[in-house]
Order: C-alpha cells, then structure tokens, then sequence
C-alpha cells in the first residue's frame, strides 16, 4: 500500500515544482519521501501517516519552545480574533521593536519585516545606500537568503569577484559581490587592502548555520570589525538563525562584537512569518519615510505574527532559560559523540546555546570547504537510521539542528540509544 505521504508527494508534484515550497524539503540529497506533517506538540511531530517524531528541526530554528506552545498559540489566536492585519501600525509592533533594541544593545532602531531574506535583502541596500559604495563581501557557504546579491559563488581566485550560484541573477550585479572563506583573516585583509574603498557591506553569520554549523574563530569576529571600521564599511551580521538562538543577545553578545546592522528573523516570529533588521542609528535614518533608501513591506509587523514573537521573546527571557536549553543540547551532542566512538564511526559534533552541529568527520569543520569533505554517504544511513527509528534530523548533511526548551532529557536519552542502534549495525 502506497503511504500517505508518498500520495500527497505525488500530488504535489503535479502543482508545486519539485513537490516542495522550499528545496531542503524535497529530501533530494538524503533521498526517500518527504514527510507531511499534520501536527506538533512540544517536542514532537506527527506525520500524514500517524508516525510520530521526536523533532530536532523545529521549522529550521524558530521554535525555541517547541511546538504550539500553549502561550504562543493563546497570544495568535487572541490577536487573531481583533484581525489578521491592518496595513497601518499597531501597538504590538511597536513593543516588539522596543524589546528588540532593549536585548540587542547594537540596536538603536529596528525595521520589522516578513522574512530572513527581506531582512538581508533590504539591510544590504541599506548599506550601500548609505556608503555610496557597491561591493558586498559575503562567506562561502552562509545563507542569507535567496535575493540576487546574495546567490553568489567564489570567482576562480580569493580576490576576484563572484559569480552567480543560480540562473537568473544576472552577472553584472553577482560582479558587485566578493566571495572569501569564512574564517579566514588574511583573505579578508587581503581584500580590504585591494578594494577597500569600493566595499560597502560584509555580511556575515556569525554562527553559521547554512553549511551545517561553524562556529567562528573570535580573532575572525574581531578582524571584521576592525577591517569595516578602518576602511567605513558596514558591518552586517546575518543573526537570522543565531539570533536569540545561540544566547539571549545572539552570537554578538557571545563574542562581545557590536556589529552595525544585524538581520533577525526565525526566533522573533515564534514559528510566525516575521523578520527584522537593525542597528546604529545614524544608518536606520536612512530608510525611508526618513531617508533615501526605500523599503516598504505590505504585511510587515502583522499583528498575528508579531503577537507570536512577542509571546515567544517574553518567555526565553526567563532566568536560566539559555543555561538549561544548552545543557540539553549538549546532552544531544555528548551522547551522538559517545556511541559513535563506541562503534568506531568517524563522527564529530558540537553545540551552541540551541543549536548543533553533527559531521560524519574526524573534527568539527571549520569552513565551507572542509564542510563539504564530510561523509555525506554516512549522514544518509544516519539520517534514515533515525528516521525509521522516529527522530526527525535535517534531511541535509550541510544544516544545523535545533533543540528546543519542549526537549525533555528522556527525549534526548531515546535519541542517543537509537543511534546506538543505527551505528552498531553500520
């Protein structure tokens, strides 16, 4: 009998292209069926074919407290009753924008969106705007968002320009973008020395979550800051998936580095369309109504969304909240650790407040290129190993997971022995 899932995959595929409203779905690169979900609750996921799932990717991040938490839900469906949205300002946009700038002290104003890639969209041209510069400096391997700037790959050496990673962006704006290794200080002195006073913007995640996760060398933070502020360049940290993920005030506040604008979204939505970005005054004053910079939004700062963003920020900030939220995930990542040694699976992993990372190599990467030289083979038998055994990883090699407050300690204890079980057999 064919599953309902593999039904409703077919179906999609007659209307939607690949079957999938976004490609990571379509379990191209672990290969099967995707799963349908029909309901979450807390930690867990339930599938079109009533199979249930112990969930580690929480919609990619934004669920920090799980799923359909009780007070997110009473906060949307109270908003919802009053209506779904206005296309004027409300009150609860405004308190948001307070709360943002209140636990992000890098932000002195804040412009609220629909999305991650209108955040990053719209704080680049931003930048230039208030440069007067073209040049973008971005990271091979860091996601921030499908706009034409950014879809852009390495050119064929450190220093040339990039080229366009997907048809249809056209190569006279891909020229205007400069692809470097993340974590590589000298590239990115390099570069400055060579186009300094042509870059407008580096934008960078922090804590990278789109090559699976890399955490950041302190002196490459360090080095951004001071090559932007030598050279008056701005300073964009791409806090989407990081923010508010990683600690109460983002990967900023672990490294201590005040960037000029940062881009949020995930976390700030609740599990809610919401993104926003922010940062120095005197560069917010360039977006319009005030300034020359345009950006508009029909649906930014709706009232539905924002009530789930507000009720989702209100509650993390709760003594102990990230301090308990590391330790489980840590417990996920020590335990994956521990059984794979124990079967000699050549495996590394780490964590980071709410997130983490699992690599099917000796040592954790630490940018693209050794991200890429992963056992993509291995996380396959991995990914439906778990699968079968009902926990529910990225069905991709090159994503962080995610590890929510719903995510009790026997959750995580079922997790650990069934990849026992999948590495004993390997």
């Amino acid at each position: 009998m064919i599953s309902r899932n593999q039904q409703l995959f077919e179906r999609a595929q007659v209307h939607i292209p690949g079957g999938v409203n976004s490609p990571v779905r379509a379990f191209r690169s672990v290969g099967g069926t995707p799963r349908f979900f029909v309901e979450g609750t807390g930690a867990r996921v339930t599938d079109a074919d009533g199979t249930i799932y112990i969930d580690y990717v929480g919609s990619w991040g934004p669920l920090i407290l799980g799923h359909a938490h009780p007070a997110v839900i009473a906060a949307v469906r109270d908003a919802a009753v009053r209506g779904l949205s206005f296309g004027a300002p409300t009150e609860s946009e405004v308190e948001l924008a307070d709360l943002l700038c209140e636990l992000l002290p890098s932000l002195e104003m804040v412009r609220l969106v629909s999305s991650g890639t209108e955040a990053t969209m719209s704080a680049i041209r931003l930048a230039r705007g208030h440069t007067g510069r073209d040049l973008l400096i971005k990271f091979e391997g860091c996601y921030h968002g499908h706009s034409d700037s950014l879809l852009v790959k390495a050119g064929s050496g450190m220093l040339t320009l990039g080229n366009p990673s997907s048809a249809g962006v056209p190569a006279d704006i891909a020229k205007h973008t400069m692809v470097l290794d993340y974590n590589d200080v000298p590239g990115l002195e390099a570069a400055f020395a060579e186009h300094g006073s042509k870059i407008a913007a580096v934008i960078v995640e922090p804590v990278a979550g789109n090559m699976n996760l890399i955490a950041p060398k302190a002196a490459f933070l360090q080095a951004l800051r001071e090559q932007c502020d030598r050279h008056g360049a701005v300073l964009i940290f791409d806090e989407v998936m990081s923010g508010f993920r990683v600690d109460a005030q983002g990967a900023q506040g672990i490294y201590g580095i005040a960037p000029d604008l940062t881009t949020l979204g995930k976390v700030i939505g609740g599990g809610m369309p919401v993104g926003a970005f922010g940062g120095r005054r005197e560069i917010m004053a360039r977006i319009s109504p005030l300034g020359p910079v345009y950006q508009a939004g029909t649906l930014s700062g709706n009232p539905v969304a924002v009530a789930a963003g507000l009720a989702t920020l209100r509650l993390v900030r709760a003594a102990g909240f990230y301090e308990r939220l590391a330790q489980r995930t840590r417990q996920l990542t020590d335990g994956l650790l521990a059984v794979a040694r124990k079967h000699g699976v050549p495996f590394s992993a780490q964590a980071m407040g709410g997130m983490f990372g699992l690599y099917f190599r000796s040592e954790c990467p630490e940018n693209y290129a050794e991200a890429m030289a992963c056992d993509q083979q291995a996380f396959k038998r991995f990914f439906h190993g778990m699968l079968d055994a009902g926990h529910y990883f990225a069905p991709s090699a090159f994503e962080a997971g995610f590890v929510s407050a719903a995510h009790g300690e026997d959750d995580v204890a079922a997790t650990v022995a069934a990849a026992d079980g999948v590495f004993k057999v390997w």
